[in-house]
């Protein structure tokens, strides 16, 4: 169980990472003409409970009143990356609880 929980809690880690990445790319690109910004996407890996993955779409071109070339929501950008941090920041915690208990297991077993 605890094996699992670490296994999970880094998936994450990486998955959250990888979205941060995503919209610092989007943001990055605000200006750019043409850019089509794209959209972080969380999967539950198979076989279930095995972890989280990632997956990026090309989202449409937004509206067109939108203030920007790149058609990138500059508010939905920074929310998305806030969620992603508080993300990230429980999935560490998670994985510092498995090592925690793992340690303890080991200190039982010893």
């Amino acid at each position: 169980m605890t094996l699992s929980a670490l296994s999970s809690g880094l998936s994450a880690l990486q998955s959250n990472q990888q979205a941060l990445g995503v919209e610092a790319h989007n943001v990055a690109n605000l200006n750019t003409q043409g850019f089509s910004p794209q959209q972080a996407n969380f999967q539950e890996a198979s076989p279930a409970g095995s972890g989280v993955t990632l997956s990026v779409e090309g989202r449409a071109a937004a509206a067109a009143d939108s203030s920007t070339p790149s058609g990138t929501d500059l508010a939905s950008s920074t929310t998305n990356a806030l969620v992603y941090k508080a993300g990230f920041n429980l999935a560490a915690e998670v994985v510092q609880a498995a090592d925690e208990r793992i340690g303890t297991l080991l200190d039982i077993k010893a």
